[in-house]
């Protein structure tokens, strides 16, 4: 399936209609739920707001009630002025948590765990076989290729290391010492 100029019109109408992503692939056909809301992301399209597919914003903090001073009633002529009432002050509203940044497409990532992090053994391992890597792009992976990630995503220099993988891992036996590290040898990092 294709996104022809009809068809990326079609999704548009829907969309700014208020349509769900589901019934747009429903009448657009030959294309998934996800295939739509991929498409309304790379067209930058509006969040609705809506019920069910999109996500409403957080909340914002409920306002403090504005303070309002009512006057008391006028005395009587033998009664004295009764005396005036101290309000407590508002309870400030609550912080709100802070969310991790997104990284939008293309933008570089933010800084990995350094490389002291992992073990020297596994470090050398990994320098050595990324000497002798395949260097595949993404399309060139398979089942039986090491799908280790090496580079930058956002640089032309990005590529995965595409040896033998080990039985039943996605990675090489190198990269495998990487990833999959015993319990005691992360805690003993930590220390």
């Amino acid at each position: 399936m294709s996104w022809t100029d009809e068809r990326v019109e079609t999704l548009k109408r829907m969309w700014t209609e208020g349509q769900s992503a589901s019934q747009i692939a429903k009448e657009l056909g030959g294309v998934t739920r996800n295939a739509v809301i991929g498409k309304v992301h790379r067209l930058g399209l509006s969040n609705r707001g809506t019920e069910g597919e999109e996500i409403a914003p957080a909340p914002a903090a409920p306002a403090a009630e504005p303070k309002v001073d009512v006057a008391p009633p006028a005395p009587e002529p033998e009664q004295a002025a009764p005396e005036p009432v101290a309000r407590p002050a508002p309870a400030p509203a609550a912080p709100i948590p802070a969310r991790r940044p997104i990284v939008p497409a293309g933008q570089p990532l933010p800084p990995q765990p350094s490389a002291n992090e992992i073990s020297p053994e596994a470090l050398a391992s990994q320098r050595e076989v990324e000497k002798r890597a395949r260097k595949l792009g993404l399309m060139d992976l398979t089942e039986r290729t090491c799908k280790w990630p090496i580079g930058d995503p956002a640089t032309e220099e990005f590529w995965f290391c595409g040896l033998p993988s080990a039985a039943g891992k996605p990675y090489c036996e190198a990269h495998v010492g990487v990833a999959f590290q015993p319990m005691s040898a992360r805690r003993d990092r930590r220390r």
